[in-house]
């Protein structure tokens, strides 16, 4: 083979694998590419999950609160109950004690 010939070869060969790597360097970028949206794709999707367990957490421990401040209220309610009953209760037996204590301090003066 002549060496012009061979030279041309080698020309086209070099072309042909510049063109190669021009067309894999192109390749690479449009996978990173797509690589780098699909992993901010994730991200967000990942930051949508975890708001959402966010405010499903949040909305039960709402409600476990609610739940506890009406226990408590009922709680109180009763012992309040309980208490004026026994107050009512006593008011005959405080009601003779005073009375007791005015006569002795009636007495005690007389």
């Amino acid at each position: 083979m002549p060496r012009p010939e061979v030279l041309e070869r080698i020309q086209s060969a070099e072309s042909d694998a510049d063109e190669i790597v021009a067309e894999a360097e192109q390749d690479r970028d449009e996978r990173i590419a797509e690589a780098r949206e699909r992993a901010e794709e994730i991200r967000t999707e990942a930051d949508q999950e975890a708001q959402e367990l966010k405010e499903r957490r949040l909305e039960e421990a709402r409600e476990e609160i609610d739940q506890e401040c009406e226990r408590v209220l009922e709680e109180g309610e009763r012992e309040r109950a309980e208490l004026a009953d026994r107050a009512r209760d006593r008011v005959d037996e405080v009601t003779d004690h005073v009375v007791e204590l005015f006569q002795e301090d009636v007495h005690a003066q007389t």
